[in-house]
C-alpha cells in the first residue's frame, strides 16, 4: 500500500485464507456446547457463473473429484443456479463428518482459485440445525471468500425472509475465539434459500 492509498483511505483487500475453513470442525463443537446447534452434513460454495469451455471443464473436474466416492455410498454433489444467476455447489456428508465436508468445500474453493476463477468465488456455507427446537431453526456459518472471515446467518423459521439477529449475535460471541468472525455487520449478507441451509 502506497502513501497515496493511505491518504485517500484506500486499503489493500484481504487475501483469502482458505485454511480458515479447517477451523470449522472445532467451532462446530463449541457451537453445539454453547447453543445446541448441530451440523447437518450439508455445505455449499457459491460463485458467479462464467461462460466458456475452461470454466465448464473446471466444473466437471470438481464434480469428478467430489463424486469419486459415490460408488462406495457417497452422495453426489449438486449444482444449481439461484434467482440472481449465481451458481451453487451443494456437498453432502453424514452429519458427524464435518471434517470431510470442510475438506470438500476447501477443495472446491482451491480448484476454482487455482484455475483462475478466484475473483468469481463469493462464499461457502456450512449448515446447522437445532435438534431440540420443534420449529426447525437452521443456521449457517458463512465464509466470505474475499474477506477471509465468517459470519452466522440465522433465518427465522416459517419461510418469511427475516433473520434472527439476536441468535446471530449470540453465535458471534460464542465463536469469537474459534473463527475469524467478520467485524463489519453490514457484510453479514443474507443468503436466502441457499442450498445446504
Amino acid at each position: 500500500m502506497g502513501l497515496l492509498d493511505a491518504i485517500l483511505g484506500r486499503s489493500k483487500p484481504v487475501r483469502p485464507d482458505l485454511d480458515q475453513l479447517f477451523a470449522v470442525p472445532s467451532a462446530a463443537l463449541t457451537l453445539q456446547a454453547a447453543t445446541g446447534f448441530t451440523p447437518t452434513g450439508l455445505g455449499s460454495v457459491c460463485f458467479a457463473g462464467v461462460e466458456g469451455g475452461g470454466f465448464a471443464r473446471l466444473q466437471e473436474d470438481v464434480r469428478e473429484l467430489l463424486d469419486a466416492d459415490t460408488e462406495r455410498g457417497g452422495i453426489p454433489v449438486e449444482f444449481s443456479r439461484d434467482a440472481y444467476g449465481y451458481t451453487w455447489l451443494l456437498a453432502s456428508h453424514p452429519a458427524d463428518d464435518t471434517a470431510g465436508l470442510v475438506n470438500d468445500l476447501h477443495a472446491v474453493n482451491t480448484l476454482l482459485q487455482d484455475g483462475g476463477f478466484g475473483p468469481h468465488l463469493l462464499c461457502s456455507l456450512i449448515g446447522f440445525r437445532d435438534p431440540e427446537g420443534a420449529d426447525g431453526r437452521s443456521l449457517a456459518l458463512v465464509y466470505l471468500y474475499k474477506r477471509g472471515t465468517f459470519y452466522p446467518f440465522a433465518p427465522l423459521p416459517g419461510g418469511a425472509e427475516k433473520r434472527d439477529n439476536q441468535l446471530e449475535l449470540q453465535i458471534r460471541g460464542a465463536l469469537g475465539d474459534d473463527l475469524r468472525v467478520e467485524k463489519d455487520l453490514s457484510r453479514w449478507f443474507p443468503v436466502w434459500g441457499a442450498p445446504g441451509l
